[in-house]
């Protein structure tokens, strides 16, 4: 069974409320102006997930030669994580940086 669907797309975040534009060179799969995602999937894209809690982002880890924000469901409290984006708000990343 495929791992990844592909799916890139705009969308208005759940968390603030702002209108995201597709990213183009891969899947969007967070909001890059507060960090939040939705808990859509079970499988990258697969739009499966009946949870569709917000994902708060909690954290950041070291990924090859970039990083991931680590994410927390408010809903379910799964956690998740997602590679950072080019035109992700460094500030918010360089403060999840910090949290320990």
């Amino acid at each position: 069974m495929k791992k990844f669907t592909m799916i890139d797309e705009n969308f208005v975040c759940g968390y603030c409320g702002k209108f995201v534009k597709k990213l183009g060179y891969t899947a969007r799969d967070h909001c890059p102006y507060c960090l939040y995602s939705k808990h859509v999937d079970i499988n990258p894209g697969d739009r499966l997930n009946p949870c569709k809690g917000l994902l708060k982002p909690i954290g950041i880890e070291k990924f090859k030669g970039s990083f991931k924000i680590l994410y927390r469901c408010d809903k379910c409290h799964e956690e998740h994580k997602n590679i950072i984006a080019n035109d992700d708000n460094m500030d918010l990343i360089i403060e999840l940086s910090k949290v320990k």
